[in-house]
């Protein structure tokens, strides 16, 4: 049997526009996880072009991506595993870092830098880059997932930091941001509701929108992108809103 070194675990639902690029750039791993959020789309059909692809449905279907990035672990055979989005793209020079290091290496997980494309926008400023997500795993030593949302990994020994980014091609219209601000606000304001927030008031709501403001605009610079990065700078300050807004609404409609 082929020893299997790297499986690629993407979790994905009705993304056929954008799964197909996403493959693309992992073609090259012995083995791809599709984690299938039970899409209606051509999603699955575009995956199937790839004979390395494993199509599995998730077991767990409330919005929980610590359970679903653990479901990874159980299905992946790779002895590293690399987790990516299906708008995320590997680029060749990150693929050879990886394929170098894992050959004689002290870590047992890496952060990975990621270039954040807005609005078609390669984003320099604003805290977008380079903005380090821990991906790749010695299988053996990753533990597990934790958080609903805001997933973290729990793993054994060190961590090691690659130089080459993946792209990341995140906010690709106003409608798909304001789409995805609508969904997400709703989850994180019932997180912060479960999690026994205290009582949103006016002035809550204010210091959480400047102190988003000050990270943008001052500590991360997001003017210097242009006008890009002020739709994006000023638009995570009415994202923030929103969730709060959203939990205020909660905590008084009990």
């Amino acid at each position: 049997m082929k020893k299997i070194n790297f499986s690629v675990i993407i979790i994905a639902k009705d993304e056929e526009k954008m799964i197909g690029e996403c493959l693309e750039s992992v073609k090259w791993a012995d083995e791809i996880i599709l984690l299938d959020g039970g899409s209606t789309d051509k999603t699955l059909e575009v995956a199937k072009r790839y004979p390395q692809v494993k199509a599995v449905g998730q077991g767990v279907r409330r919005i929980d991506y610590g359970a679903w990035h653990n479901q990874g672990i159980q299905e992946a055979k790779g002895e590293w595993l690399l987790y990516v989005d299906a708008d995320e793209r590997i680029t060749p020079g990150l693929q050879e870092e990886m394929q170098d290091v894992i050959r004689d290496t002290q870590y047992v997980a890496y952060a990975i830098p990621r270039q954040n494309v807005l609005l078609g926008k390669a984003m320099k400023f604003g805290g977008w880059y380079p903005d380090y997500q821990i991906r790749l795993f010695f299988k053996n030593n990753l533990k597990k997932w934790e958080g609903k949302l805001h997933e973290r990994p729990v793993f054994e020994g060190e961590l090691g930091y690659l130089k080459n980014p993946m792209i990341h091609l995140t906010h690709r219209d106003l409608s798909s941001m304001v789409d995805k601000t609508r969904e997400w606000s709703k989850i994180e304001a019932g997180l912060l509701y479960e999690a026994g927030h205290p009582p949103v008031t006016w002035w809550r709501i204010l210091k959480v929108m400047f102190s988003e403001f000050w990270q943008r605009f001052v500590k991360y610079q997001a003017w210097r992108d242009g006008t890009v990065g002020w739709i994006e700078g000023l638009f995570q300050v009415f994202n923030r809103f929103l969730i709060y807004a959203r939990l205020w609404e909660l905590q008084n409609n009990k």
